[in-house]
């Protein structure tokens, strides 16, 4: 399996078969002055959408026919087990930000959890459906997801897994108001900057202890 960072919460995955799933694809046209990474412009088998704002759902400028998941349930597709596991926005259940899916994927015996934009550190019930995790893709900005903080909790209460990627985070090409990567990385020991946007992860050569991993962006 490879994963490549296309930019803020947007990863291509590859199984070994070769179908591609892409996650929460963005608009850079809806933020022009903040949003700076280059368009998406990719013709996925399967995109996973984790909420309906336009820096993670820009669906319509996909190539292909990729198969669209945006909702909670689970559903097998060209090789991937996909499960989509509710939850908010925001930390006061959805009240202000609505409902966010989280979606774990599983493929070539690895299990990727894309956390799209969580707002709040997760229940007993949420972390049962996700399950054990080999790669977390943690938002870590705040304001409009979990802040550094609460991704560190977040972070700990699955496990930590082998590997933990950072997304949705303030950067030359992201200009949100939100923090940089550095505030998640404080006080952790394993953290590994390759000067990539990609990795390739085999099941059998995983991390005996949390590693994590700062992706460049590829757009």
């Amino acid at each position: 399996m490879t994963i490549r960072w296309i930019g803020h919460s947007c990863f291509l995955i590859t199984a070994g078969s070769g179908a591609a799933l892409l996650t929460d694809p963005y608009d850079c046209r809806a933020y022009p002055e903040t949003l700076l990474y280059r368009q998406v412009d990719l013709s996925p088998d399967i995109c996973t959408v984790s909420h309906a704002h336009a820096d993670h759902a820009a669906v319509s400028h996909l190539g292909g026919q990729p198969r669209i998941i945006d909702t909670v349930g689970k559903y097998d597709v060209d090789g991937f087990a996909i499960r989509g596991v509710a939850t908010f926005h925001d930390s006061s259940e959805g009240s202000r930000r609505g409902r966010n899916t989280v979606f774990v994927i599983r493929a070539d015996g690895i299990a990727v959890c894309h956390l799209g934009d969580l707002g709040h550190e997760l229940s007993e019930r949420q972390l049962a459906e996700i399950g054990k995790v080999d790669v977390l893709l943690i938002p870590v900005g705040g304001f409009f997801t979990i802040d550094a903080a609460a991704a560190t909790g977040v972070w700990r209460q699955l496990g930590p897994p082998p590997v933990a990627i950072p997304m949705h985070f303030r950067n030359e090409k992201c200009l949100f108001r939100i923090q940089g990567v550095n505030e998640f990385l404080a006080g952790k020991d394993d953290v590994d900057r390759p000067g990539e946007s990609e990795i390739e992860l085999k099941q059998e050569n995983l991390p005996g202890a949390s590693k994590i991993i700062v992706l460049e962006p590829a757009n």
